[in-house]
């Protein structure tokens, strides 16, 4: 029996074939797919698994790049910066899972863009779809003085043995997977199908603590502990049994009902676990040793040459030191955090601000942030003033990375079809409230603001203190764009969290507001030292609606109201068939609902008839891809 090292070496060598065969197989699909020989929902699945995602605009699409626990080096972000402008609009979107998505892409020129990304060992391979997605890590692995190890190894480990799986292709849903590197947690491990922390046991061996069945989305569920300290080794064999019983217990019916927590929350966590142990003794490896030798850190060697001292605004790169900076465990060296608003940053600048880490810091190893932002590792503490002032003249030195007003938004109604309200430019606009209004805030790391255009939380906003999704209310005939305010959710470490709770909707224009109520209830009302999650339980809900509710009225709207956020159009909802594979459900239950309003004392054969009539029209609109209003 060839060992788990040996078939790492073989797949390696066969990658290049591979490659090619999924993108000629990819081209060839979209051939038959125009000459109409395959069924758009075959064709959909198919495309899913190669990161090409449908977009709200149609005709053009979402192209979402794999970045294994967000390392990019700067020769492959120079690389999707070209492909951006030669194939998209010239801008790169960083997500909360590490990815670099660009859109507007047209799908005859897929297959093309694949093969130039690949030419820098860049994949599109299961970033989408029913399959593990990319699998995420806190980005200072490697560097972090707290850390127990770095974990980016383990995480490379998994990315490379899950890729082109045979048994991960059409899962019931997708696989999320994050690696936080100590105890804080900063890679939110407790809302992830697995998530893994490290541990060192009283012999000082690797391990994790595992938690499985974590998930955000419209019902969020905690993760829960399946172990205490895993050995490394038996990390690879738990994953793929576990996901070996997902894909045969899990549900296909109902594919709203398919991730993992569902399955958990469904059968327990013991019975759980149970299946998975049975399930090991079919798995070909029964323990697999991690080369913790794939991913180096590269001190990058001070710069000897003579350079002016910069002229600099001191309080702003005191500022910028206490909040985008930290020492490493590497003596002499400091990461530097890099905050780039909404996660959009254009193709020039990045080409620009890739010739100043070349400069600076380790240029091979650049990460991705969680909360859509850079971290630039190895930078000598010396050159931070010259960094400092490079960025500053890219605009590039924002101080407050992950701070109140660094906030997290996904791209809503710009480019998703499921998105119900905007979540982009409001995120600007309250980040400017923050700056302007309450600039101390800039400091507190204790209070997260994330916004999603729909309550599927790709923005997270259930894991923040402050949180907002995307959603809508009438007011007559007319429809009027809403977010719906949630607090009190958070991270409270070792792969504990706690969800968010909804409090109460308000027009959108009225989001800043909002902000301004909750910051100056908190700095009013709050003892000293107290975190806002403190302050929100010892308050409770009913104060936080009480004190929202004024703003909630919706009887004294004004005109510009009826405009979502950057829109010249008056508001109406439009939510057209969504990539998630449980969309068919989020379509069906607002339609259901509406229905049962008017069933008290309608004869049963009326009912199913209405059902049957539902059940057609959102069939109907699943198969034509139209949008659906409601």
């Amino acid at each position: 029996m060839q060992s788990f090292r040996t078939e790492l070496e073989l797949i390696e060598h066969s990658t290049k074939a591979l490659v090619e065969k999924d993108i000629i197989d990819l081209d060839k699909k979209i051939r038959e797919f125009r000459e109409g020989k395959i069924h758009e929902e075959k064709f959909r699945s198919l495309r899913l698994a190669r990161g090409v995602y449908g977009q709200r605009q149609q005709g053009v699409q979402m192209i979402r790049i794999k970045l294994p626990f967000g390392k990019v080096s700067a020769k492959q972000l120079l690389r999707v910066a070209d492909i951006s402008d030669e194939y998209s609009n010239g801008n790169l979107h960083l997500t909360t899972r590490q990815d670099i998505q660009i859109h507007h892409v047209s799908l005859d020129r897929t297959p093309e863009l694949w093969a130039k990304l690949e030419q820098d060992d860049i994949t599109i391979r299961e970033a989408c779809g029913n399959t593990v997605r990319n699998i995420t890590a806190s980005p200072e692995s490697g560097i972090d003085p707290n850390e127990p190890f770095d974990v980016s190894p383990y995480a490379n480990a998994l990315f490379s043995y899950f890729l082109r799986k045979p048994f991960g292709q059409e899962l019931g849903r997708k696989i999320k997977i994050a690696f936080s590197n100590n105890d804080k947690d900063t890679a939110f491990t407790y809302i992830h199908d697995f998530g893994f922390i490290p541990k060192l046991n009283e012999n000082n061996e690797r391990g994790f603590k595992v938690l499985v069945g974590g998930g955000l989305g419209a019902q969020p569920f905690l993760a829960q502990t399946a172990y205490e300290f895993l050995p490394e080794n038996k990390l690879i064999p738990f994953v793929e049994a576990s996901i070996r019983v997902f894909d045969r217990y899990g549900e296909r019916a109902s594919r709203h009902k398919a991730r993992i927590k569902y399955l958990i929350n469904k059968i327990g966590i013991a019975e759980f676990l149970k299946l998975t142990i049975e399930e090991e003794k079919a798995v070909l490896y029964k323990t697999v040793e991690i080369d913790t030798d794939t991913i180096i850190s590269i001190p990058v060697l001070k710069n000897k040459l003579p350079k002016v001292t910069p002229v600099i605004n001191e309080k702003k790169y005191d500022q910028w030191l206490n909040t985008n900076t930290f020492e490493q465990k590497q003596q002499g060296y400091y990461g530097v955090y890099v905050k780039i608003l909404l996660g959009n940053i254009s193709s020039d600048r990045t080409r620009k601000f890739v010739d100043v880490i070349k400069k600076y810091a380790d240029a091979s190893d650049i990460r991705l942030t969680i909360n859509q932002g850079f971290l630039l590792k190895q930078v000598w503490i010396e050159e931070l003033p010259f960094l400092f002032a490079e960025l500053s003249e890219l605009e590039l030195a924002t101080s407050g990375f992950d701070s109140v007003g660094d906030i997290t938004a996904c791209p809503g109604t710009d480019t998703c079809n499921l998105a119900i309200s905007n979540s982009t430019n409001i995120s600007a606009e309250l980040e400017k409230v923050i700056y302007a209004e309450f600039p101390d805030l800039i400091h507190n790391h204790d209070i997260k603001i994330k916004i999603s255009g729909c309550m599927n939380s790709c923005g997270q906003h259930g894991l923040a203190q402050i949180g907002f999704h995307g959603s809508s209310f009438k007011v007559g005939t007319n429809v009027v764009p809403a977010l719906q305010v949630l607090l009190g959710g958070g991270t409270k470490g070792n792969g504990k969290g706690r969800i968010a709770e909804k409090v109460i909707k308000v027009a959108s224009k009225r989001a800043p507001d909002v902000l301004r109520k909750l910051f100056n209830d908190f700095e009013k009302g709050a003892v000293e030292g107290e975190y806002f999650n403190s302050y929100y339980d010892r308050k409770g809900k009913d104060h936080f609606y009480q004190l929202l509710k004024p703003i909630g009225d919706n009887s004294n709207l004004n005109a510009d109201e009826y405009f979502d956020w950057g829109s010249e159009e008056k508001f109406k909802t439009e939510i057209g068939v969504g990539e998630c594979a449980g969309v068919i459900i989020d379509l069906f239950k607002p339609c259901f609902l509406k229905q049962m309003k008017n069933w008290h004392g309608v004869p049963k054969l009326s009912i199913t008839i209405s059902l049957v009539t539902v059940s057609i029209i959102v069939m109907h609109h699943l198969f034509t891809r139209q949008k659906v209003c409601y």
